[in-house]
């Protein structure tokens, strides 16, 4: 590991394999803390490659516990955090208007490491009780039409990492893993990242597989379509700019879509919203970010998504898939 931190230090790059090698043996407990920092401090400070994402990705799946979901043909909506926007939850809630509208979800989630509320922290203050039995999960989605993948119970080996990313407290590549390595293996995804340039790189290593896939960018900098200005998509049909007119709504305003403190003022946004007494803001940009699933899903355009995305919201169908998880995830 010196060697490598050395050649790193003087800007050199890992190739795929190598990249893959190092972070197996990370998780194998092989790397001590303070050299998993260091190495860590690296892709703070320079870029990470193609080649450095496909092999740390595979690394990842290699050593997850795989769940077979495949015959729901389900969609995953995971962002990468770590654009320091403060929003509250909009992907996990698009992921249950997703289900509300009849498209089954695969939702992989964490704890907040760079924000104070992650997926999982909202979901388990709610109630949803996570889990990694395959049986289990394949009656959530039956149920629900939704279930959620707890990296932390699929990723065992990410122990070792766990603590140094949480002394740390910033972002690192491994938010940029997030929405790469769901263990259910889905062929569709809608990535929101937190660069141009990452979502070029997510745009590359999806080129590389059979994916039916979606990648946002907000170019003000948020890791979802904020629908304060436009947002960079890169997708199997090409790249494309998305407006807010395109969903038939006009843009908002940052200060719309801020979100709770803490996990108990997260979580009150979150049900709000549910229970349709969230903001106009709120609604809005939840059903901007189901409606690009359910477009990825359903190769319609995104006003369609959006439309189908907003009936699910207000017919109170994405709260029954809400309630219905509730039920079926304390079995």
């Amino acid at each position: 590991m010196k060697s490598l931190l050395n050649r790193l230090t003087q800007h050199e790059h890992l190739d795929r394999d190598e990249a893959r090698e190092t972070l197996v043996k990370i998780a194998k407990g092989e790397v001590n803390h303070a050299q998993i920092a260091s190495f860590l401090t690296v892709y703070m400070m320079r870029s990470i490659t193609v080649a450095e994402l496909e092999g740390f990705r595979e690394a990842l799946l290699s050593l997850c516990i795989p769940i077979d979901l495949k015959k729901y043909n389900a969609i995953d909506l995971c962002g990468t955090g770590g654009d320091g926007k403060d929003t509250f939850n909009i992907s996990t809630l698009a992921a249950f208007v997703t289900a509300g509208a009849g498209v089954k979800v695969t939702k992989h989630g964490n704890y907040g490491v760079s924000s104070g509320c992650g997926s999982s922290n909202v979901l388990e203050a709610l109630g949803i009780r996570f889990t990694n039995e395959e049986k289990k999960l394949q009656h959530q989605i039956e149920e629900a039409g939704i279930c959620i993948l707890h990296a932390p119970l699929f990723h065992p080996a990410m122990k070792e990492v766990a603590p140094v990313r949480k002394d740390l407290g910033v972002k690192t590549f491994f938010n940029m893993l997030g929405p790469l390595v769901n263990p259910s293996f889905p062929k569709k995804q809608v990535s929101g990242v937190f660069t141009l340039e990452l979502a070029r790189l997510y745009h590359y290593v999806f080129q590389n597989t059979d994916s039916q896939y979606t990648v946002l960018y907000a170019l003000d900098g948020y890791d979802e379509i904020s629908l304060t200005g436009p947002t960079k998509t890169f997708s199997h049909f090409g790249e494309q700019l998305l407006h807010s007119s395109d969903f038939g709504l006009t843009n908002l305003t940052s200060d719309s879509i801020v979100g709770g403190h803490d996990i108990a003022s997260s979580a009150a946004i979150f049900s709000a919203v549910l229970d349709g007494k969230g903001t106009l803001a709120q609604q809005q940009v939840v059903c901007a970010n189901a409606g690009i699933a359910i477009a990825t899903a359903l190769n319609l355009k995104p006003k369609d998504g959006y439309d189908r995305a907003y009936e699910s919201l207000v017919s109170g169908k994405a709260k029954q898939a809400f309630i219905t998880l509730q039920k079926v995830s304390a079995l």
